[in-house]
């Protein structure tokens, strides 16, 4: 039985990976948040509630007991916050990210670091491989970057993955991404404004968690592209999501990112190049539209 810490606990993908993994007998799982635990679900796992930038409370907590793996889903995701907050980003997605690495070279634990498709500048047409050279264009992906660069000079087991635009549903009702606030706006006849100069690869979130199962099962070390398969503009994602829920898809307005002050601070067109994830993880993403009747059969799950 490996023992594995997911920090970030009550956050979206966080949730979703202590779901995943406490399901499973293979794995003694601790979460870690530094609010009380929002999950509904609070069987076959410990909860621990730690402020990550306390770092009397960080050490304390880490010196009491050693995990084979720390799962570290807790980041500043927010452009707009990381831009107004630079000082908080830095210690939350860059500092943070540091003193884990270290432990975990100390301790030979692995890390599985989540970063993020806006390392790129967005300028290439072809899908993005791991080796490609990052070019952030925002405080949020230059913290990103940065954690990539901290970790590889660590010294510790470390599993970086990066992924795109995620998307999904877990119990809590405050969160939100594109294929709920889409949803539910067209639900209530409200009109909605898309960009549709910008493309992505979103990522379904239970591919996500499933995919850090993979990265803990394999030991797996280095960089890993992990997203959907398809590349379509944000706009275009949500005619989709209209079409699968019978919506009114004249509610939505096209509009450019540049109108919204998004073109500068977020790439133009990113995907990603699979080939690595799939061969050294055997990951495999879901199709967008399998990942909405996904979600729409977890809408009854969750009673939302």
């Amino acid at each position: 039985m490996k023992k594995i810490l997911v920090t970030g606990s009550n956050g979206f993908l966080g949730q979703k990976v202590v779901d995943l993994l406490a399901s499973n007998d293979k794995y003694d799982v601790v979460a870690l948040s530094k609010g009380p635990n929002r999950n509904p679900n609070q069987a076959d796992y410990a909860f621990f509630q730690v402020d990550l930038l306390d770092r009397t409370q960080l050490t304390d907590f880490l010196s009491a007991q050693t995990f084979d793996t720390i799962v570290h889903t807790a980041a500043m995701t927010s452009v707009e916050a990381c831009e107004a907050d630079q000082a908080t980003c830095q210690l939350l997605n860059v500092d943070l990210v540091g003193y884990l690495g270290a432990y975990c070279a100390e301790q030979q634990t692995q890390l599985i670091h989540l970063s993020t498709d806006f390392v790129f500048d967005g300028k290439k047409n072809a899908p993005y491989i791991e080796t490609d050279l990052p070019n952030p264009q925002s405080q949020y992906g230059k913290s990103k970057y940065a954690s990539e660069q901290v970790l590889a000079q660590s010294g510790c087991k470390y599993a970086i993955l990066r992924t795109i635009l995620v998307y999904g549903i877990n119990a809590d009702p405050n969160r939100s991404n594109l294929v709920l606030w889409a949803k539910s706006k067209l639900s209530q006849n409200e009109p909605i404004k898309v960009v549709n100069d910008q493309w992505r690869m979103p990522t379904f979130v239970d591919d996500l968690a499933y995919a850090c199962q993979l990265a803990i099962d394999r030991e797996a070390q280095g960089m890993f592209h992990i997203s959907g398969a398809e590349l379509m503009s944000i706009h275009e994602a949500v005619y989709q999501i209209a079409d699968y829920w019978q919506l009114d898809k004249g509610l939505i307005s096209e509009i450019s990112a540049a109108s919204i002050g998004q073109a500068e601070n977020r790439p133009r067109q990113t995907g990603f190049d699979l080939t690595r994830s799939n061969a050294e993880l055997g990951y495999v993403p879901t199709s967008f539209t399998d990942a909405l009747a996904s979600i729409d059969n977890q809408f009854k799950t969750f009673g939302r």
